[in-house]
């Protein structure tokens, strides 16, 4: 799904030159949960935005389900995020004007799909992520977790070929990081691929593959046994 060569990214200013990526590769097979892990400034976030075409490379190649998304138009770029890839914010990102029900349901709206097109999935998504109860309440009237289940309803709810998750858990409690990160495991289990920053070892233990990161390099990969915790509890509780 994600082939990347050589991707380097490079910041500016008249007397200071920022080598954010050097030279990364890294290839991502549909299904995969990939953790990016490193040290703050490594350039794991920067990555994730080239990754989720919300900035640019400097150089190198991007391929996203075998399209070149480098020197791609804004507006293509902007075509493709919109139908491919679902983002999960540390903040959660949800816009507290609307309701639960209305965050979910905006990415549909940029879809352009249709008001009983958009009815359906967004009630779909909210009972599997066990969130129903909440569709007319706003942000403010929600729990951390809470929140951050209806930000991974509104990633899933355009049926993404990617998932991009920052720091999921940065902004909760070790409970409601749990639920999240069981969350995560089970659509893995459904097939989801996943590419997730985070700073947490026990968090990246929920991935199939962990990917570190050091100045602006990947310098070593290995491969997680997933917890068989992980296992049990998405078993058990199937979201609820």
């Amino acid at each position: 799904m994600i082939n990347i060569q050589n991707l380097s990214k490079i910041y500016k200013t008249e007397d200071v030159q920022t080598n954010a990526l050097n030279n990364v590769s890294l290839h991502i097979t549909e299904g995969e949960f990939v953790a990016i892990m490193g040290p703050s400034g490594c350039g794991k976030s920067t990555f994730l935005n080239i990754l989720g075409l919300l900035d640019s490379a400097s150089s190198g190649s991007y391929q996203f389900s075998g399209t070149e998304t480098v020197g791609l138009s804004e507006k293509k770029k902007s075509d493709i995020r919109k139908k491919n890839i679902g983002f999960i914010f540390q903040n959660f990102n949800l816009i507290d004007e609307l309701t639960v029900y209305e965050n979910i349901e905006l990415p549909l709206i940029y879809n352009g799909i249709s008001s009983s097109e958009r009815k359906r999935r967004v009630e779909e998504i909210m009972e599997k992520i066990n969130i129903t109860h909440r569709a007319k309440h706003y942000p403010q009237q929600l729990s951390g977790g809470q929140q951050q289940r209806a930000a991974v309803a509104r990633a899933l709810v355009t049926r993404p070929k990617l998932i991009l998750a920052d720091e999921p858990t940065g902004n909760l409690d070790s409970s409601n990081g749990n639920e999240v990160m069981n969350l995560l495991a089970e659509l893995h289990r459904e097939g989801s691929t996943i590419a997730m920053v985070t700073h947490s070892s026990y968090d990246a233990g929920y991935a199939s593959r962990i990917v570190n990161m050091k100045d602006g390099e990947i310098f070593s990969e290995e491969h997680s046994s997933q917890r068989k915790d992980v296992f049990e509890k998405a078993d058990s509780k199937n979201f609820e």
